[in-house]
This record gives structure tokens, sequence and C-alpha cells, in this order.
């Protein structure tokens, strides 16, 4: 077992898997974030172009753009010092062919994330053999719905599973993405059965977000969805490991009435250390 400062390699996530210990993965689009996940010890940290809406305030995802994506990957990669980091393509350059994916890996790099990585084994393959680790995304998204036969409409929420009957055909996939070379995969909406039946399948470790759970290799979530980073805490608390919306509003409203009652602020100070 590689010690908790070792940088995280991808044999150490494939012994993990071979030994029954799970991969802990974040999603982190900014500097200060990334040191913290980072600091705690999570195996991955994923820079996804969800930025575009959680952090952006954006409505079509495919508006991120590959400059964009550099800039928070570099910003995030800066940050982390142990955990693996790999950064999403954004709509774009995996459609234009196995070549445009090459050069657009290449600059990404530690590992790249590819959504809807099934349709597209050659890039994988080119990626792979060009010595860049893949992370395949594979399963239902709002993007993939219609080809499974699903209402787009009903896959813009968490499914949380795969349909029934469909198991196999993923099982399919995620040999044929292993096959290309992939490292990882993430698993969209598996569900216990499918989630089960495909981790067992293929001897590459298994993550999944939304549909996630004890039956894969890994968990992935969104830090700020853990932290309760978003406004939306201020009205209504979900799930969540912390209301930092709620800490956040509190202090900022603290700090508004110390200048309005002519008070000095806090700060600025000596940063205090918390170790």
């Amino acid at each position: 077992m590689e010690s908790q400062d070792s940088p995280v390699t991808i044999p150490a996530l494939q012994q993990m898997k071979r030994e029954g210990r799970k991969i802990v993965g974040v999603v982190a689009w900014d500097y200060q974030i990334a040191q913290i996940v980072d600091r705690v010890g999570v195996e991955i940290v994923s820079v996804g172009d969800t930025v575009g809406i959680n952090l952006w305030g954006r409505v079509n995802p495919m508006e991120v753009t590959m400059s964009e994506m550099l800039v928070v990957c570099k910003a995030v990669r800066r940050g982390v010092q142990r955990a693996l980091v790999s950064c999403d393509f954004p709509f774009g350059p995996l459609q234009e062919g196995a070549d445009s994916a090459l050069k657009a890996a290449i600059l990404l790099a530690d590992m790249v994330k590819l959504d809807g990585a099934a349709d597209f084994p050659d890039a994988v393959r080119a990626i792979a053999r060009a010595g860049i680790p893949v992370f395949a995304q594979f399963g239902i998204t709002p993007q993939t719905a219609v080809q499974y036969g699903i209402a787009p409409g009903a896959a813009t929420k968490p499914l949380t599973q795969v349909p029934d009957g469909m198991t196999a055909k993923f099982v399919k996939e995620a040999k044929r993405l292993e096959d290309a070379g992939a490292s990882l995969l993430d698993f969209t909406n598996a569900g216990p059965v499918a989630g089960a039946a495909v981790a067992a399948a293929v001897s590459i470790p298994v993550l999944g977000g939304f549909g996630g759970g004890p039956w894969l290799d890994g968990r992935m979530r969104m830090a700020h969805a853990a932290i309760g980073y978003a406004a939306r805490n201020l009205d209504a608390y979900g799930e969540n490991y912390a209301n930092v919306a709620k800490i956040a509003f509190d202090a900022i409203s603290a700090y508004v009435e110390d200048v309005r009652a002519g008070r000095q602020i806090k700060g600025p100070g000596p940063v205090r250390s918390t170790k």
C-alpha cells in the first residue's frame, strides 16, 4: 500500500480495486478547493465541464470551450500535490475525431475524462496509446438519453439506475472501453444491478456519481455539492455534509453590519494555522 503522501497513480488505483478499497473522487473547479480536497486525501480531483452550469450560471453545458477548460484545469492542477487530476473534454474535440481528441488531451493531461466515450473507442485508443490515461464516462445522460429510448426530459434529473434489461448492453460497453485502453470508468446512473455487473466485468476501477453506491469501486461528487456551497441552500438545505452557503451568508452579513456601524472590520491580519 502506498503512503498517504505518495502521489496517486493509475496502478495504485487498480490495486485499490483488487483489494476492495474504495476510491474517492471529487469534482473541483478552483485552486482553493483543490488544495483543500487534496489535503483531505482524495484519490482523484476531477475538473468537470459542469463548471459552466454550476459555477458560471450558464444553461447549456455545451457552451464551455477548450480555452476555458484549460484555465480551470491549470488552476486546479496548481492546487493539487498528491491526487490524480482529471480534466473533462468540453464538447467538440471528441466529436471531431481521434486526431482532434488527441491534440486536446495533450493540452489537458494528467488524465482526461471523455463523456459518452463508448461511442468513440478510436479516440480512447489514440489517447491511451499516447500515454495519457483516459477516464471514460458512459451510461445514460441527458445527451445520450434518446439513443437508449428514453425521453430527453426524463434524464435531466438523476435516473439513479439503468432501466431493467439494459445491464448486458452496458457491460459490453465497459469491456469495449477497457479494451480500447481506458484506465478508469465513470458509469453514470448505474444503479446497484448494472453497476455491480459492470464493476465485476472489468479489471479497471468503475466510479460513479448519480446512481453510484457501494456496488462500485468508488464515488464521485462535486465538492460544492458536498459542502452545500450553492446559493439555493439558503432556502432549502439538502443532504449535504455542511451548509457553506449559510455560513458565507452569515459572515458577509456580519461584515456589512460592521461597516455600516462604523466598526473596524475583522482582518486583515496574520493567518492563524489550523494544523
